[in-house]
């Protein structure tokens, strides 16, 4: 078993090391991840500049690659050749704060398991629904476990065609948690605010800010599990045609 791990906060963050020395277990692991962070980047693939890849240390000291490209790039890369041994599975985190809603859209974290199902390989991104606020190191220690129960279940009963899985797990101890829960994405409610300030020629320039985003506590959703206290599985899938629609499109008259 030869298990891809990568991420979108760069190839040095904590939860990168936690998911690779936890997929060890399972087989060989290959780490390749961005050089710096690229959360909310979406799916990003890189077609018009060149792309740099360097070996480096992660902080156990095993070797990893990393890339000046984005986390998709990073799956993209090795999957195409520049690791010659077949990758069997990507596993993509963990990141630092949920994933659930509609962020899988800006989720690095989740594109970049996407860019491995687009590819034919299993792909499962992992994500801690840490706590707003939470000040000092986050403890990665039961999501890094439940990535490795999850993907055993993978690499033993395998996924549908087209599908990658999403998972949340609760900013809790392993045995505090209630179990797993598969399920829909939810509504996610962002409260973001466009702040204008100046820069000091006089010049205006523009970020988006405002407060973290919060959920709607729907029972079987990824934020109802989450606030339940259940590890959030939710299965994606890669065609996003919304069916329903087409038969009222299709009755449309264009003249």
């Amino acid at each position: 078993m030869h298990i891809l791990v990568t991420n979108d906060d760069g190839v040095q963050a904590p939860g990168l090391l936690a998911l690779a020395q936890e997929m060890r277990k399972l087989g060989k692991v290959t780490v390749f991840a961005p050089d710096k962070n690229w959360s909310a980047s979406g799916h990003v693939k890189t077609m018009e500049r060149p792309l740099r890849v360097k070996e480096t240390f992660l902080a156990d000291g095993t070797s990893a690659f990393m890339s000046d490209g984005a986390p998709s790039d990073c799956v993209a890369l090795p999957l195409l050749g520049l690791i010659e041994e077949k990758i069997d599975l990507v596993m993509s985190g963990i990141n630092p704060n949920a994933n659930i809603g509609h962020d899988v859209t800006y989720s690095g974290t989740v594109t970049a398991a996407m860019e491995a199902v687009i590819t034919g390989v299993k792909g499962i991104a992992i994500s801690l629904d840490s706590p707003e606020g939470h000040e000092g190191a986050l403890d990665y220690s039961c999501a890094a476990s439940i990535a490795r129960r999850v993907a055993e279940k993978v690499i033993a009963d395998g996924l549908p065609e087209g599908v990658v899985l999403n998972v949340n797990v609760p900013y809790l101890n392993e045995v505090e948690l209630k179990g797993f829960m598969i399920t829909r994405q939810g509504l996610r409610v962002y409260r973001d605010a466009l702040d204008v300030r100046s820069d000091p020629r006089g010049k205006p320039y523009y970020w988006i800010g405002g407060e973290a985003p919060t959920g709607v506590d729907e029972p079987g959703t990824d934020f109802g599990a989450l606030h339940a206290g259940y590890v959030s599985i939710t299965p994606l899938q890669l065609d996003l045609t919304h069916y329903k629609a087409m038969d009222v499109l299709k009755k449309w008259n264009f003249k």
